[in-house]
């Protein structure tokens, strides 16, 4: 992966006038949530076999796109409200982020590294909380724990 050009970087940041961090934040949220956002049009533009707005070839019943379905999704960052594209058929899956899926990646890694620490659910929970302002249940500390255990002692 590369990184973004010092230009643009520099560019962007004085267009912005930055006065505090937490403007910074919601920076990188938007811009996290603006990212997720193309490259799920790229994957249902590869799912379609065509841009948006191209009519399809082939007469024999065409999959078209569907509007959008909002997602919350709970990141580092905190959360992140983005449009899931649909398809007419319902076959479309994205990939970057999954179809019943609410977390992006990381966020698992910080809860298994806690976990294995010996925290407990309900104090896992409290600590996301304070660091992400996200609002997680124990029962989902306890689901992601159990999920990626199989591959901690594999």
């Amino acid at each position: 992966m590369t990184t973004a050009p010092q230009e643009l970087l520099k560019e962007y940041v004085q267009s912005q006038h930055f006065t505090s961090t937490a403007e910074i934040m919601t920076a990188m949220k938007e811009m996290f949530r603006d990212v997720v956002q193309t490259v799920m049009e790229v994957e249902m533009d590869e799912e379609l076999g065509r841009e948006r707005c191209q009519r399809a070839e082939t007469t024999s019943a065409p999959n078209y796109r569907n509007g959008y379905t909002k997602k919350t999704v709970k990141t580092q960052l905190g959360e992140v409200e983005i449009k899931v594209p649909r398809d007419r058929n319902g076959s479309f899956e994205p990939k970057i982020i999954g179809k019943y899926s609410r977390n992006a990646e990381g966020m698992e890694e910080k809860i298994l590294a806690l976990y294995s620490c010996g925290m407990s659910q309900r104090d896992i929970a409290e600590q996301i909380k304070e660091l992400y302002d996200v609002e997680i249940s124990p029962d989902l500390v306890t689901k992601i724990t159990e999920k990626i255990m199989p591959e901690v002692t594999a």
